[in-house]
């Protein structure tokens, strides 16, 4: 006779059934598994360069609730590569002063410190828009425009400059130590519905307004310049979501996929952690880079 430990109140035994897989749009299921196979080769004496397969965050500031993702590539996990974007979230200040910022990078495709440079973008613009909180929080009450796209800008190229630095104190060739930088600029304050995006490189802003998938990328007027800037206001029911080319690319190139993600996320329905991983996560044959994206909807 098999002996089995007793559970504990309430415990019920595992079935040995599988979870479901990651849902497919599009025409035909993705060439890589849908779970990590490999962990990338990690070295001993650079550990601070490991990057977890997915980081996962959210946050709710009154009508506004955040969800936050970034996802390592289908061909990254085959291949036991390191996933190539950052991310990350920070509140500046607190109360109705407070600055909420989400950074995204992706490092370039083929460079070995891609994920690197991909960290030390996100990171030092964060500590650049942190330690000009107060400036910004005043120009985004009064709708400074000017003063914001100028300001955002100057801050952008002195993180572009610090990564050119760094890629000369690495010994690489001009331009490899790089990424592509996107960030979305929230203030906590219910009253102030500006939401601020900036950033240099491919990656893409979209909107769920009144159940319609807008690309807000295409409307930009930076369309051909380094530096992209937009200031947009808030209305009750919008998601807004800014992503890598990761995801921004299936987006353009697979409408059933912005179609399942209006209907997840539109009319106001914000899915839990979990619920908002799985969704970043719906597969398309022929896209297996990174995904990074943030969602904000108000209220």
């Amino acid at each position: 006779m098999r002996w089995a430990p007793e559970l504990p109140p309430g415990w019920v035994a595992a079935t040995g059934e599988r979870e479901p897989e990651a849902e497919v749009v599009g025409g035909g299921p993705p060439t890589y598994a849908a779970e990590p196979t490999a962990w990338p080769e990690a070295d001993p004496d650079g550990l601070d360069g490991l990057m977890a397969d997915t980081v996962l965050d959210g946050a709710q500031y009154g009508s506004l609730t955040l969800r936050t993702v970034s996802v390592r590539g289908d061909s990254a996990r085959y291949r036991g590569q390191p996933r190539r974007d950052a991310l990350i979230t920070a509140r500046f200040g607190t109360g109705d002063d407070a600055l909420l910022l989400v950074a995204m990078a992706s490092g370039a495709r083929a460079a070995d410190d891609a994920h690197r440079a991909a960290q030390d973008a996100v990171r030092w613009i964060a500590g650049a828009v942190g330690r000009s909180r107060d400036r910004l929080s005043q120009d985004m009450r009064a709708a400074r425009r000017g003063s914001l796209k100028s300001g955002l800008h100057r801050l952008t190229d002195r993180c572009y400059g610090r990564l050119r630095a760094r890629g000369e104190d690495l010994g690489l060739d001009e331009g490899t130590y790089t990424a592509s930088l996107r960030c979305l600029l929230l203030p906590a304050d219910p009253a102030c519905p500006i939401r601020l995006f900036f950033g240099v490189g491919d990656g893409g802003l979209f909107r769920i307004r009144s159940g319609a998938w807008q690309d807000l990328d295409q409307a930009l007027d930076e369309t051909a310049a380094p530096f992209r800037f937009r200031a947009t206001v808030a209305q009750p029911g919008d998601a807004l979501v800014m992503c890598s080319a990761g995801l921004a690319e299936p987006l353009r190139g697979e409408p059933a996929l912005g179609a399942h993600l209006a209907e997840r996320w539109g009319g106001g329905r914000v899915p839990g952690l979990a619920a908002y991983l799985a969704d970043t996560q719906t597969r398309v044959k022929g896209y297996a880079d990174d995904r990074t994206a943030v969602t904000v909807w108000d209220a």
